[in-house]
């Protein structure tokens, strides 16, 4: 593995800190509210500001002032809400370096995944500002009495949805997941995670120049376990992403207050690899999808599936280009992996890699921390021998890590891929491309790649991404992912005679009668 150079690929930190000291002003915070929270940069572990550390009056207020401007916002047209967001898609492009820039501050990603991000988002706002009408516009069905009953569906917003969203891509889990609750016409309040609400509010300032309502979108800044429950008890809808664990809490705290959920939760990826693979492509894609963002993504690969026939020359092919791979610390697009975002995330991804060399795991490549790099940086791991007994081959690692197994049958192979409480992403990878098709449909995953490690579903936004089993509940993208944030409301029209009998007719009549009328409604095309 390489470093790159530093060279002019630094950043104006001085430039950076007055930027981000102006964000913090967009949080929403009472007068009581004086505790902070240091921010650092995972580069080199420097703090690069503060953010409040709100409490529950803080989620409150943010939340009143929400609901408050939530109600002239539902009530302007679609395309109204529509032009929003593509005013916002122009911004983020437009805007795109210094984007990049913060992203890269508060999380230490490489600047490619970073760029992942401003593009899943402007491809979002995009995507929605060309649908509104067509997903939230009235629905006719049919009504039960032929011409003398009509139906319609209306999609009522729910009103504030509140929104907990992670550090691992915290521009587009922040803002990708608003933009369709806006555009339902919600109000939403964000809690970015506390390593990195800088890039949420530089989203929020891009929408209030797109032309939306300031109070609309409010972001409250802290700990989950802070302000967490206030926000679920005082919103009326909750999305989450995280972790498994939390996610119970949080969906505990959603079903205690009766309000809809959504959570899209950890993975323990599966790759099946087949022997008529194109090795070229499979090894290039594999090591995309297994390291970027140094693997601190819930749909990365962490377990990889290849028959025997290859499992020799895969390994080989692989672990060398693992070695290829550059590691640094610079704000160009030249590192194709960054660092871990936190010392928590190193001791994590350190115990996992120990525990499987100590049971005898073979390590490939990587291994090892490089404080020489920055404090939290890791290299890329590929590691073979891992068994059920080791802490990496069933918990999620979240890190640049990746463990091979050899399979001799497709059997064997779905089987082992859906051997785990996990359900949120995995790839197939053969020329045979309907087989390919064949084997994902029998993959317990939520999206199932194939010949791509996870970008072909998760960036094609017209089709709904998320979790099954311990991966989640619910939906983003897509139509589900806009429709979530409404209610569903039935408006019926009667005309003429309604459901009950004509005056004079008997009942026992009115029963005959009726029950032929469905058998010949059942017969009749058009009636159905």
């Amino acid at each position: 593995m390489t470093v790159s150079e530093t060279g002019s690929a630094s950043l104006d930190i001085a430039t950076e800190d007055e930027r981000i000291a102006g964000l913090v002003d967009l949080v929403t915070v009472a007068d009581s509210t004086t505790e902070t929270i240091p921010v650092e940069a995972p580069f080199d572990g420097e703090r690069i500001g503060a953010i409040p550390a709100c409490g529950e009056a803080d989620v409150e207020l943010a939340v009143e002032r929400a609901r408050e401007a939530q109600r002239s916002w539902a009530e302007r047209d679609i395309a109204e809400r529509e032009e929003v967001l593509s005013r916002f898609q122009d911004l983020v492009l437009d805007r795109r370096k210094e984007l990049l820039d913060i992203i890269q501050l508060e999380t230490g990603k490489a600047r490619r995944t970073a760029f992942e991000e401003v593009q899943v988002v402007a491809l979002t706002a995009g995507y929605y500002s060309h649908r509104g009408e067509r997903f939230l516009g009235r629905e006719k069905r049919k009504g039960v009495m032929p011409v003398l009953t009509d139906v319609e569906v209306n999609h009522v917003p729910v009103g504030v949805a509140g929104l907990i969203s992670p550090w691992n891509y915290p521009f587009e889990l922040a803002l990708s997941d608003a933009l369709p609750a806006l555009l339902a016409g919600n109000a939403v309040v964000i809690k970015p995670a506390e390593q990195t609400s800088f890039i949420a509010l530089k989203g929020k300032q891009l929408l209030e120049e797109a032309g939306l309502p300031a109070d609309l979108f409010q972001i409250v800044t802290g700990t989950g376990p802070d302000i967490g429950p206030t926000l679920t008890e005082t919103v009326d809808y909750v999305g989450f992403t995280g972790s498994t664990a939390t996610g119970r809490i949080v969906a505990e705290q959603a079903g205690r207050n009766l309000k809809k959920c959504s959570l899209e939760l950890g993975g323990k990826n599966p790759a099946l690899v087949f022997p008529d693979a194109d090795l070229d492509r499979t090894v290039e894609g594999m090591v995309q999808g297994a390291f970027s963002n140094t693997g601190q993504l819930c749909i990365a690969i962490e377990r990889c599936y290849v028959h025997e026939d290859i499992f020799d020359e895969f390994v080989d092919r692989f672990v060398a280009a693992t070695e290829e791979l550059e590691l640094g610390a610079t704000y160009d697009f030249k590192p194709g992996v960054g660092s871990l975002v936190s010392e928590e995330q190193l001791e994590k991804v350190t115990a996992h890699v120990e525990d499987a060399k100590a049971s005898g795991a073979t390590v490939h490549v990587g291994g090892e921390a490089r404080p020489d790099l920055g404090p939290y940086f890791f290299e890329p791991t590929v590691l073979t021998d891992v068994d059920l007994d080791m802490d990496l081959c069933c918990e999620e690692t979240f890190g640049p890590v990746v463990s091979i197994y050899p399979f001799s049958t497709t059997e064997e192979a779905v089987e082992e891929a859906n051997d785990t409480d996990y359900g949120l992403n995995a790839s197939v990878w053969t020329s045979d491309t309907e087989f390919g098709r064949d084997v994902a449909r029998r993959i317990r995953a939520g999206t199932v790649n194939v010949n791509e490690a996870y970008g072909a579903t998760y960036a094609s936004i017209d089709a709904p991404m998320g979790g099954m089993k311990d991966s989640g509940i619910g939906r983003r993208h897509g139509k589900e992912g806009l429709l979530k944030y409404t209610e569903s409301q039935n408006v019926a029209v009667q005309k003429g005679q309604g459901m009950a009998p004509p005056d004079g007719v008997p009942f026992w009549l009115y029963a005959k009668l009726t029950s032929g009328a469905l058998r010949l409604f059942d017969k009749v095309p058009g009636l159905r």
